[in-house]
Formats: structure tokens, sequence, C-alpha cells
């Protein structure tokens, strides 16, 4: 299966995005390679601004570009747009509900080496509690480039997610994805496996698995943990009542919480949450950091199996 980072995707699309609306401008943190930015710097200099390691400024800058009609994407690392940030984001960006979209990049255990300090695995939680605060991550190349696109034409403040290292491609370019709007990959009727962003294909490869043990799974990409889509969550309580979320995030506050959440109020049903649990992270391979947080095939099965 082809792998590509789901930030490829939103370097190419953010690309075209610029060519065909000049009032979309990227503010980026000096680290627009990285980000996969370096390209739209170069073709629309007067579309660009770098400000440096300070993306405080840069929040600042692109509420203040936003009240003028622009649509300002402020791209860096998702640890530091999302806990650097997040006082400017909350007062200067949030709280007016402005136009700015916020861009993650190395989300999640994917800087891996790089070690607890650059892995972002509170930000998509940090963010969430933000009222008027829109929340994404996709799930592979082709879902990145959608869903950046949905952004840009979404009206109203939005952070979107990305990872550093490649995944596997499990759409294609006629994928069709809406923002709060789950996107079921198969259906089943013995448990729900709800998975967003790099963990979508690990939920389809346990899927795959179940099937051969004759257990049915349903499996959604809930790329838009808010506003969450509380509809698919409760068709996953009232028909089949056995749900798995999994999520390259702390399971604090992250999508498991925001299932859990809907679960509660309905008042029936059960969740078995995989993720990173209450603990920083570690430097290691990013497939050894999965694994040693469950986050894996096998993990899924055993609690579809368990619950």
């Amino acid at each position: 299966m082809k792998k590509i980072a789901t930030r490829n995707g939103f370097g190419e699309e953010i690309l075209a995005l610029g060519k065909e609306n000049k009032n979309i401008v990227v503010i980026n943190a000096d680290i627009g390679k990285s980000c996969k930015t370096y390209e739209f710097a170069q073709a629309y200099p007067e579309q660009e601004i770098n400000v440096g390691i300070a993306e405080q400024n840069a929040a600042g800058i692109a509420a203040g570009m936003a009240t003028c009609g622009k649509i300002p994407f402020v791209v860096t690392y998702a640890i530091f747009a999302s806990l650097r940030m997040c006082e400017m984001v909350r007062q200067e960006i949030a709280y007016p509900k402005l136009n700015v979209k916020i861009v993650g990049s190395h989300g999640g255990l994917s800087p891996a080496r790089d070690g607890a300090s650059h892995q972002a695995i509170e930000d998509m939680g940090v963010l969430r509690t933000l009222p008027n605060m829109t929340v994404i991550m996709p799930a592979d190349y082709w879902a990145a480039k959608k869903l950046t696109r949905a952004v840009a034409e979404h009206k109203g403040p939005a952070y979107i997610r990305f990872t550093r290292d490649s995944i596997p491609v499990i759409y294609d370019e006629n994928v069709e994805l809406e923002i709060g709007k789950a996107h079921m990959i198969q259906d089943g009727n013995d448990v729900a496996i709800i998975a967003n962003g790099d963990t979508v294909c690990i939920a389809v490869e346990a899927a795959q698995e179940l099937a051969k043990e004759n257990i049915s799974a349903r499996v959604l990409d809930m790329h838009t943990i808010k506003p969450l889509d509380v509809d698919a969550v409760v068709d996953c309580i009232e028909n089949i009542g056995k749900i798995i979320t999994v999520e390259d995030h702390t399971i604090i506050n992250g999508l498991g919480s925001a299932v859990c959440e809907v679960v509660a109020e309905r008042g029936k049903g059960k969740v078995k949450r995989i993720g990173v649990p209450d603990k920083y992270g570690e430097s290691a391979p990013y497939e050894r950091l999965l694994a040693i947080n469950g986050i894996t095939v096998e993990g899924i099965v055993a609690a579809a199996k368990n619950i």
C-alpha cells in the first residue's frame, strides 16, 4: 500500500488554493520546508509572511489579516500551534470568531525521535475546548487535500492536524468528506471502531483481521472531532452498543473523550479508548511508539474481543 505523509497533501492543496484565491495567505513560523509551504512562499511571495520563531505573533497577525478579509493559514508544528499559541488563539482568534485556519504539522507521536517536547498528544483536546473552534485530522493524503479545501471554504476558526511520517493511502481522489460528518469506510454489526488521522488505516486492518474470526466491525473515520458527528455515534450506540475509539493522541479530551460524552448522555453502550494514556511521549521510532501505547492492529483486535 502506497504511503504519503498527510502534510504533503496539505502542501499541494494550499498551493492550488493560493492560485485560485489571492485572499488566502500563509503565515509561516520559520519551518515552511517541514510543513510543506515552501513552494507556496516561492510561488506567491505576496501571499506569504514568515514571522520567524514567533508563533504567538503569527496568531496575532493572522487575526488582524482576517479582519481585513484575508483567509490566513498559520502553519507550524502542532505542538506550537496548540500550546505555545494557545492564549492568542483563544483571545484573538476563537473569541472574536475570526476566519483563521491553524495548521499543525507533525501531530501526535509522529515526531517520534524528537521526543516528548515535540510530540503533540494534547493538541486536539486543548483546542477542542475553545468555543467556536473546529478541530480536524485527515486520515490520509487524499483526505488531507479534500479537508484542506473544506477548511479554506469554512467560515470561522479551524485547526487541522497533519502527520510527519508517511502513512498508508486508503482513499482515492473521488472521496467526498464533509466537516462534521463521519465517513463510514465499512459497515458492521458486532463492534464499531471509530478512529481518526493516522490510526484510521490501523482500524481498517484490524477490521479485516476481525472478519477472519467472524467478528463484524463498522469502521468510521471521525476526521472531525469538533463538531463531532453525534448522529453517527448515536447510531453506533443504538445498533451496535460496543465502541472502540482509536487515536494518536492522549485518551483524555480527544476523540475517545468526545465519543464517551455522547455515550454517557445516551445512558447506554460500552466504550474502550485506545490511544496514549495519561503520560508524556518518549523518543523512539514512530511504529515503536504506537506499539508501546497499544495503538496497533493487535491492540484493536484484542479490545474488540474483550468488549
